[in-house]
């Protein structure tokens, strides 16, 4: 490592995350134990917000479920819920304010793709079709961004990711299950249409939203016992749980993704030493064949429908995908309309009301489908050509920085890779790319923080060491902001995985 020599510190101390000393003490880091220390106040406050931004997203507003044979996502939420809602962004706003130095070096490492985003869906307000209802999912999406920031900057350590959304999803699935045992009319979908009849959606909306559940914790669980973090027994009761929850959902979309994820995160973590080096190339070829699949789905190369014959006698859907072509054929004359910028974030879908762009799915098609079943054309719907190319650049930038963490916490990177295929997947016949209704938005969002986190910490630790703390030497707080800045890039750190461990 680079020496550094003498730093100054250049401000008070802040205890929280700061260096030990007062203005004008001069702090020598020569690669020794830094004076920086761990602080695990607030972790189970962290936890909390977590959760309850889970819960929120995941299950009916007041636990209506009597309401779901009627309701479509609501276009307005009742003051209660708002109250809640408002309450994770001041809550959020609290924690990144308090570790502002620490947030701004995370900010500078964090996918500027999801900066470009948030940023985009901002903007949108001024030309959407609904300006009233993206107000409102700006609030959610500023809720889904500030409490996983929050999350990776207090009481972090390398695992915080899964020990804190693990506990949670498997919770929401077992009471899944016991709820469908007491209150089988309320959890299991009642409509007669041969791809709901007698498909359970437990305490969720809806069956795609439970496979989307058990999928999730399905992959948490195997990694579990993959890497070693739970005993065996405990892993494979979670899987069990996870994998019931599955099957009772009837979700072909979340079977199939379920299945190839957690195939892919094996041969990340169980392949022998001498083809680990050719796992970057193996993810190459997997977003390859991914970006073949998504094209074969969405018709726009002829000739790739054979790609699709494999998919189909898996799941038992025809090459319509339950009727998904129609749908999508609607939305992209839609999107011809707004081809640059969209009709604004999150304006399309707000119900079946007549008079409403969307309400083109009812005259056509006699029901009202509630998304357009694919998150790569309703970005597009949404924020036109230019949210596609930011959607595009996130999702690279997402599988490089996965890469570059596999260089130094290889079951950390699987993690965070499994996700990202288990979400590109299910996208093709769902739509849960940046969607603030869906419980895959604030996974995939904590996922990149996290990842973000992690790289930052590397660099940090590199240059600082480890912090002091009185249980086992793991990731901690950062140094002074400051002083981390100057120190991490005067330093002229090598990328991460560079160094000899």
């Amino acid at each position: 490592m680079a020496a550094l020599g003498t730093l100054p510190v250049a401000g008070p101390a802040v205890p929280a995350y700061g260096t030990r000393g007062e203005r004008g003490i001069d702090v020598r880091l020569h690669g020794q134990d830094a004076p920086w220390i761990r602080d695990d106040r607030f972790s189970w406050l962290l936890t909390a917000m977590t959760w309850a931004l889970v819960v929120l997203i995941t299950t009916p507003e007041g636990f209506d479920y009597s309401a779901l044979t009627t309701a479509d996502i609501p276009t307005s939420g009742s003051a209660a819920s708002r109250l809640q809602w408002l309450g994770l962004i001041a809550a959020g706003t609290v924690f990144v304010l308090w570790r502002g130095g620490l947030a701004w070096l995370l900010l500078r490492r964090l996918n500027p793709f999801l900066i470009a985003f948030v940023l985009l869906a901002a903007a949108s307000v001024l030309w959407s079709i609904e300006p009233g209802i993206t107000l409102r999912r700006m609030i959610r999406l500023a809720a889904i961004m500030l409490c996983p920031a929050a999350l990776v900057l207090v009481a972090w350590h390398a695992r915080r990711f899964q020990q804190v959304l693990r506990p949670v999803v498997t919770a929401l699935l077992v009471g899944s299950l016991l709820f469908g045992l007491v209150f089988p009319h309320l959890a299991i979908h009642s409509e007669t249409a041969s791809e709901l009849a007698g498909a359970w959606r437990g305490l969720t909306t809806h069956k795609n939203s439970l496979g989307t559940l058990a999928c999730l914790g399905l992959i948490f669980w195997l990694h579990a016992g993959l890497a070693r973090e739970t005993r065996l027994l405990t892993a494979l009761s979670g899987a069990a749980i996870a994998a019931a929850c599955l099957l009772l959902s009837r979700s072909s979309t979340a079977l199939v993704t379920g299945a190839f994820t957690c195939i892919f995160m094996l041969m990340l973590l169980r392949s022998p030493k001498g083809l680990r080096r050719w796992m970057p190339w193996l993810t190459a070829l997997f977003v390859a064949a991914l970006l073949a699949y998504s094209l074969a789905v969405l018709r726009l190369v002829p000739g790739l429908e054979v790609l699709l014959k494999p998919v189909t006698a898996i799941t038992g859907k025809d090459l319509t995908f339950t009727g998904r072509t129609e749908i999508w054929a609607i939305v992209v004359e839609q999107i011809q309309l707004h081809p640059w910028l969209g009709g604004g974030y999150g304006a399309y879908w707000i119900g079946p009301v007549p008079g409403s762009p969307a309400y083109e799915m009812v005259r056509l098609l006699y029901f009202y489908p509630g998304s357009g079943h694919n998150g790569y054309i309703d970005i597009a719907n949404d924020l036109g050509g230019v949210g596609l190319i930011v959607l595009l650049g996130y999702l690279i930038v997402h599988v490089a920085q996965c890469l570059q963490l596999m260089k130094i916490d290889r079951a950390q990177a699987a993690l965070y890779l499994a996700i990202f295929f288990q979400q590109a997947l299910n996208n093709l016949s769902e739509s849960h790319w940046l969607s603030v209704t869906t419980l895959s938005m604030v996974v995939m969002t904590a996922s990149s923080f996290a990842l973000s986190r992690a790289l930052l910490e590397h660099r940090l630790q590199h240059v600082f060491g480890r912090p002091r703390s009185g249980s086992a030497p793991t990731q901690g707080t950062a140094p002074d902001a400051r002083t981390a800045v100057i120190a991490v890039d005067a330093a002229h750190v090598p990328p991460p995985g560079a160094a000899r461990s």
